[in-house]
């Protein structure tokens, strides 16, 4: 049996566990050939097969995330796609690695931000995610990318506040933490207990830096 013929496809499965075991197997491997079977089938014509193997590879990135790391470049063309399964799976592929990329995540930084602008909840939260860590791997990057994340802690769901804060919190430092402090303080008051509570964490750890 190869690599390709144990995900849920061809196992006749509807549910995601078959995608889940293939991807600890993989990882725990370190199948490098496995990987580069299920990443070619990113392009397979039937669609069932692409969001089978782009769950594999980001199961896969949150136990080893360096294994799928070559395939950035996949990733970044296809959250262009027109299946939304996929978008907001390659957004979490990219999410998973942008620390091994930062660079590549950087140079699509427009392409990124016009994603998430009609993007669904898992391709904001991931694209944020992606952003603060590029962001947070040079100052060039920072200083490109820090607004864009700022303005969007400003003018998010508030519901959303706390996890994004909490996945900007790596492009912080001393320079620009005072204006990221001023937002969350501002949105405090759109906030119950609990997630006001996640917030004054942030807070305090920002004010650590």
């Amino acid at each position: 049996m190869t690599v390709l013929e144990k995900i849920a496809h061809f196992q006749d499965r509807r549910d995601e566990v078959p995608n889940q075991e293939l991807a600890r197997e993989l990882a725990n491997a370190g199948n490098v050939e496995g990987i580069r079977e299920i990443a070619e089938n990113l392009w397979n014509k039937d669609p069932d097969i692409q969001a089978d193997c782009i769950k594999v590879l980001y199961e896969t990135a949150y136990i080893r995330p360096e294994l799928i790391a070559p395939y950035c470049a996949d990733f970044l063309k296809m959250i262009h796609s027109r299946n939304n399964r996929l978008v907001w799976g390659a957004m979490i592929a990219l999410g998973t690695i942008a620390h091994l990329r930062p660079a590549e995540i950087f140079a699509h930084f427009e392409e990124i931000k016009k994603i998430m602008a009609s993007g669904s909840v898992i391709t904001i939260d991931n694209g944020v995610k992606a952003l603060a860590l590029a962001a947070a791997a040079s100052p060039d990057a920072r200083q490109t990318i820090f607004p864009y994340l700022l303005e969007h802690l400003n003018t998010c769901r508030p519901k959303d506040i706390p996890q994004h804060a909490e996945k900007t919190l790596p492009a912080v430092d001393a320079a620009n933490r005072n204006a990221f402090i001023a937002v969350l303080e501002q949105r405090l008051e759109y906030l119950s207990e609990a997630p006001a509570g996640r917030i004054k964490k942030v807070i305090k750890q920002a004010k650590a830096l």
